[in-house]
């Protein structure tokens, strides 16, 4: 194999193996992706993976500064077109080969630096960081999974960030206790987590909902080889958020819900084989 070849296939392996350890659900939902979208959308969870681990667990470093080298270094290796950190260099080759928006990564690194500088959301922060945070990654990926389809793109754009906003929403309900704890964070405006009642929940669980309903018109135009895995997560987020209805608010305050590997596996058989067999 040509030597630079073998590198571009070693960075796209190490975005890989990240998205592997850190996350079973999408891992999954990929691998049931047409081919040729596994590695750019390893790629991508690579990198969102590693700038979110900077502001979430490297408590006894300066996050700052690492999350500032991280977002140099990142634009260095657009702009390069290399990187000797395989996962920018992963990332880098997805964004040309796509073309992904510079705006969105700037969004995206703008909603990180967030983490480090509020512990409390109002209703315009909350806006800017959902996007930031979740829908501009499934814009990312919308960019791969249409191809160069400039009309598709537009078209599903609005899912696109639905279903972005649906999952972070469900993540911030799932790890309330936590973000408070660990981060001091509380993401939802005008929540206090020392109250959190079962009016806030339910106001909180309705706007999810929206999201989750309009997503999911968008989810059915994907492209074929993009479908089955973007619904295998939006089943599995659909899976927990119903299991986090189910809950008392002190009983999420209290503890951490979670989908046992062996529901996701599941999960991913049954769409799967029921996409075979023509069952929507």
């Amino acid at each position: 194999m040509n030597p630079l070849k073998l590198y571009h296939s070693t960075a796209l392996e190490c975005s890989r193996l990240v998205t592997q350890r850190y996350s079973t659900s999408f891992s999954l939902g990929i691998k049931v992706m047409e081919k040729k979208f596994h590695s750019p959308i390893y790629g991508i969870y690579g990198f969102v993976r590693f700038a979110d681990e900077i502001v979430d667990t490297f408590h006894s470093h300066d996050k700052s500064h690492l999350l500032s080298k991280f977002r140099a270094d990142t634009y260095e290796a657009i702009d390069q077109k290399i990187s000797l950190n395989p996962i920018l260099h992963a990332f880098q080759m997805v964004v040309h080969q796509y073309g992904i928006e510079r705006n969105l990564i700037d969004s995206f690194m703008d909603s990180m630096a967030m983490d480090l500088d509020f512990s409390t959301y109002n209703d315009t922060k909350y806006t800017e960081y959902i996007y930031g945070s979740a829908e501009v990654v499934g814009l990312m990926c919308l960019r791969v999974f249409c191809e160069g389809n400039e009309a598709q793109y537009e078209q599903l754009k609005a899912p696109a960030c639905k279903l972005g906003s649906a999952f972070q929403k469900v993540n911030f309900l799932r790890d309330i206790k936590s973000d408070y704890e660990d981060r001091g964070r509380v993401y939802f405006p005008g929540l206090e987590y020392s109250a959190f009642s079962v009016e806030a929940k339910r106001c909180i669980e309705e706007d999810i909902q929206r999201d989750f309903d309009a997503a999911y018109l968008g989810i059915k135009q994907l492209p074929k080889g993009a479908r089955i895995g973007v619904k295998i997560a939006y089943i599995y987020y659909q899976n927990l958020f119903a299991k986090i209805r189910k809950l008392q608010p002190e009983t999420i305050s209290d503890q951490r819900v979670r989908i046992p590997n062996i529901k996701k596996l599941s999960l991913l058989m049954s769409i799967y084989f029921g996409s075979k067999l023509g069952i929507e």
